[in-house]
């Protein structure tokens, strides 16, 4: 017995969204992010503009030097988190065993949708939306079938490009996602589609770059090809005690996951002890204004989930992983819960300013707000208020 999980990943979201509100931008290199004179980062491009080398967390001046006919547009949160609930509202529709992982990625579980018979591995370009009127029965779908299903209705429905991957694990479903988009033509939205098929998962991930598989980044990247290891099928190779003496704990994750070994299902509700936001970035960034635009998107994702959730917090805190893979965290409680971007803001700025040093590189960066309650109705009796002038003094965790 198996379960049969598929990984659905919005294309070039946030240009999605752009392009429904101005359709000229489709086909042009563009980019979602601020301004190169604000010392803007992109948030996101468009596949033209990455066809020409920009890339997400980029600074926008530097994207322009590659691309000087690049479009720049604002962000819209609030756009991207309405499109982001239809879309996770629609899957909902398909199967409840849902877990969402970002604003535009969710896994689903579709064990019980499937009939019992084996797929082949295949990745494919975007089918003939034209083809699926009529909806089959339940017990008649197969993977490729379904995929395609829920693909197309959420371009039919909502004008979304999406690419999918299934497999019989959470791990190998996002890395056949990725192989999909991987292989198709670049300057456009893939709208891939790649199932493993069971039995084939530790076959399908041997040949692909240790870098594909998750927890490989840039420096385990290094430390593994100091020891002649390129692929995900050598480190499944390597001796798994070696790995664990050298790298600890993630060396023994890293030996399951490159077997193609990841036990771990749908979680569908958490308790919400905290919402947080991060991003990793392509390349180690050590300069102060694109640190702290960046830190204001990931406010503006987590002030913005916190509104979306009618919920309040505490307590701000601040994470940022340095290029030798320490990781420091801070934070600060405020005097009254908020929801508020421009004080969570304020507070993490000050954290960033008291955690980052002139120089230091930086590979992620993280914001989080947590002493997380519901939002309550004020009474005239009520009369507390944040004053972003208070002056407190953030502390380590």
């Amino acid at each position: 017995m198996y379960r049969t999980f598929i990984h659905v990943d919005l294309d070039a979201f946030y240009c999605a969204i752009e392009e429904q509100r101005d359709p000229t931008l489709r086909g042009r290199p563009f980019a979602v992010g601020g301004q190169p004179g604000e010392r803007g980062v992109v948030a996101s491009c468009s596949y033209p503009a990455r066809h020409l080398g920009v890339r997400s967390a980029m600074s926008m001046a530097q994207a322009l030097t590659l691309c000087p006919r690049l479009i720049i547009v604002p962000s819209r949160h609030a756009a991207y988190r309405a499109a982001s609930e239809q879309v996770m509202s629609l899957l909902r529709g398909i199967t409840p065993l849902l877990e969402q992982l970002s604003i535009d990625e969710a896994f689903l579980d579709v064990t019980t949708l499937l009939r019992p018979a084996s797929a082949t591995s295949q990745a494919a370009a975007k089918p003939d939306i034209q083809s699926s009127d009529a909806v089959p029965d339940e017990a008649l779908w197969m993977p490729h079938t379904l995929a395609e299903h829920i693909q197309q209705r959420i371009w039919q429905e909502l004008g979304l490009p999406c690419s999918l991957g299934i497999a019989t694990s959470k791990l190998v479903a996002k890395i056949a996602t990725d192989y999909g988009k991987a292989n198709t033509p670049k300057r456009q939205s893939p709208q891939a589609i790649c199932v493993v098929a069971p039995g084939e998962e530790a076959i399908f991930i041997d040949p692909l770059p240790a870098t594909a598989l998750w927890g490989v980044g840039p420096k385990t990247a290094a430390a593994l090809a100091a020891l002649g290891i390129s692929t995900i099928g050598e480190i499944a190779r390597w001796p798994q005690q070696d790995l664990i003496r050298r790298f600890g704990q993630h060396g023994y994750t890293l030996s399951q996951h490159a077997r193609a070994v990841d036990r771990r299902e749908i979680v569908t509700v958490r308790e919400a002890k905290s919402v947080s936001s991060e991003t990793t970035f392509s390349q180690d960034v050590k300069d102060w204004e694109q640190l702290h635009a960046t830190l204001q998107e990931l406010v503006e994702d987590v002030a913005g989930t916190l509104q979306r959730r009618h919920l309040q917090g505490t307590t701000v805190k601040l994470k940022l992983r340095w290029s030798d893979f320490t990781t420091p965290t801070r934070q600060a409680t405020l005097p009254v819960p908020t929801d508020a971007s421009e004080v969570i803001r304020t507070m993490a700025t000050q954290l960033l300013r008291q955690l980052w040093m002139e120089g230091q590189t930086v590979r992620l960066m993280g914001v989080g707000v947590s002493g997380i309650s519901p939002i309550q109705q004020l009474t005239l009796w009520d009369t507390k208020s944040w004053d972003t002038s208070n002056n407190l003094t953030p502390q380590p965790f």
